[in-house]
């Protein structure tokens, strides 16, 4: 696997991805574009990893966004759809994710930690969609509208001004905020209180949410229940009432 994307795979069930050229800011050049590919396909295919942390090298940047010389030097216009690898866009991912954004997320660096289910920034983090500033586009933004409020996403995307963390919290858009230097941590702390869940019910209860943003009311809970059919006929869902019952930890099986 390339060094531009750190891959670990942790004995507890947590897989850290690190964008790895601070030099360049984690910008997503083309071998950082394949490292990402790369990681997150060996992500998947791990079974011990239940939880990814993606995350980038140094304190000054998580990711700021697209390599603009290499769009000058390819005159490139339309992005190919296929161009940046996306958890649950064009990577397919059956697992959760989480953004450890330890410094600044603009442009394409805000699109990948959107991608991630959850997000820690360090307090010291900003966020921006600064296409308009560049005279590039931001489809990939568009999902936004889930997390945020209409007014506020406009507001972001018609101006590209960046945001501090502690207001991307205050809207929505950051689960936690960390102390810099502490933002992995603070990831890997919230990862394992997600493994802490039985695996089964925290696949049918991420397949939810996603549901939920994309069906109806009435079409989401038929669909929500088709999701979690298998859940409620595993052995987990019998050793957790059971374990409470003992009055001990659940072993979770994961069948």
């Amino acid at each position: 696997m390339s060094d531009a994307v750190l891959y670990e795979a942790r004995a507890d069930g947590i897989a850290i991805l690190t964008i790895n050229r601070p030099e360049q800011r984690n910008c997503l050049s083309r071998e950082v574009r394949e490292g990402l590919r790369e990681a997150w396909a060996a992500f998947e295919a791990d079974a011990c990893a239940r939880i990814a942390v993606l995350t980038g090298s140094g304190d000054t940047a998580f990711c700021a966004g697209g390599d603009l010389k290499e769009m000058v030097e390819t005159g490139m216009a339309v992005p190919p759809r296929d161009l940046y690898a996306l958890p649950y866009d064009t990577i397919e991912l059956t697992k959760p994710t989480i953004a450890a954004v330890n410094g600044h997320a603009f442009a394409g660096g805000w699109m990948i930690a959107q991608a991630c289910d959850l997000c820690v920034a360090g307090t010291h983090a900003k966020f921006a969609i600064t296409e308009v500033k560049v005279g590039r586009g931001s489809p990939w933004a568009s999902p936004l509208i889930h997390m945020i409020p209409q007014r506020i996403m406009m507001e972001i995307m018609l101006t590209g001004k960046p945001i501090t963390a502690s207001r991307a919290y205050e809207i929505g858009l950051v689960n936690r905020l960390a102390a810099p230097g502490a933002v992995l941590d603070a990831a890997i702390e919230l990862a394992l209180e997600v493994l802490e869940g039985a695996p089964l019910s925290v696949k049918a209860a991420r397949e939810t949410v996603m549901l939920a943003t994309e069906m109806g009311r009435s079409a989401a809970l038929q669909a929500a229940r088709a999701a979690h059919e298998l859940t409620y006929n595993s052995q987990d869902a019998q050793e957790g009432p059971r374990a409470f019952a003992e009055k001990r930890k659940p072993v979770w099986s994961g069948k």
